[in-house]
């Protein structure tokens, strides 16, 4: 009963970007290998524009994938959690747009950090002949809706900055504007630290959660109060 009371209050949008998540997750497990030659990771994960699999609709379509079991559920209950109560405020249209506007900056934002790893072999720092250099901008690509929901979670923590969050292992409740600058701060060190071993896009999560901020600073500059 308790369950179906939460799926019954999860907001329309909310609840149907879940269920696509979920159904091209399945979908990418089911028509694999994730490796292979015009696998659905090449049509649709997020390439280096100079890939010879990168096209644009990749720029949204990226985001409705994952990388694995926990990075959908761990992506998907952020939404749950932050982006029904958004879609409450600003209804079905707004949250939308809002949504699909930081999951494109975000997959601008890792082209952009495409570029600058790549700049080495782009200005013949490092000598690679063309297939290789085919093949590592293929493997490298991207897939999540981090980004879109980085922007959620920004947006989260300016319209309601003094809501108490539980942050795990943090053993004391920490305030939503606190909470949502440590992650961003976070995902900023680890992209500049560059760990080689690293599979998260970082600069895309902050990409992500800076359309978010300004866009809903944008919006809420003339209608502040609709926003509370």
């Amino acid at each position: 009963m308790e369950i179906g009371n939460s799926f019954q209050r999860t907001t329309p949008i909310v609840l149907n970007l879940i269920i696509i998540n979920t159904l091209v997750y399945f979908a990418q497990s089911a028509f694999g290998p994730m490796d292979g030659d015009n696998s659905i990771n090449d049509l649709f994960a997020l390439h280096h524009y100079k890939s010879d699999v990168f096209k644009p609709h990749q720029l949204i379509t990226h985001m409705f994938m994952h990388g694995g079991f926990f990075h959908l559920l761990f992506n998907m209950l952020a939404l749950w959690m932050f982006g029904t109560i958004i879609e409450r405020q600003w209804g079905p249209k707004r949250f939308l747009l809002f949504y699909l506007f930081c999951g494109v900056v975000a997959a601008l934002a890792q082209l952009g950090n495409y570029a600058y790893e790549f700049w080495p072999y782009d200005h013949n720092q490092v000598i690679f002949n063309e297939a290789h250099y085919q093949l590592m901008t293929r493997l490298g690509c991207t897939v999540g809706a981090s980004g879109a929901i980085m922007g959620v979670l920004a947006a989260y923590g300016y319209l309601f900055p003094n809501t108490k969050l539980f942050i795990m292992p943090i053993p004391f409740p920490v305030k939503a504007k606190w909470a949502i600058i440590g992650i961003i701060a976070l995902d900023v060190f680890g992209g500049f630290a560059g760990n080689p071993n690293s599979n998260v896009a970082h600069f895309a999560h902050v990409g992500g959660a800076l359309a978010g901020f300004l866009l809903v600073l944008y919006w809420n500059k003339t209608k502040k109060n609709t926003f509370y």
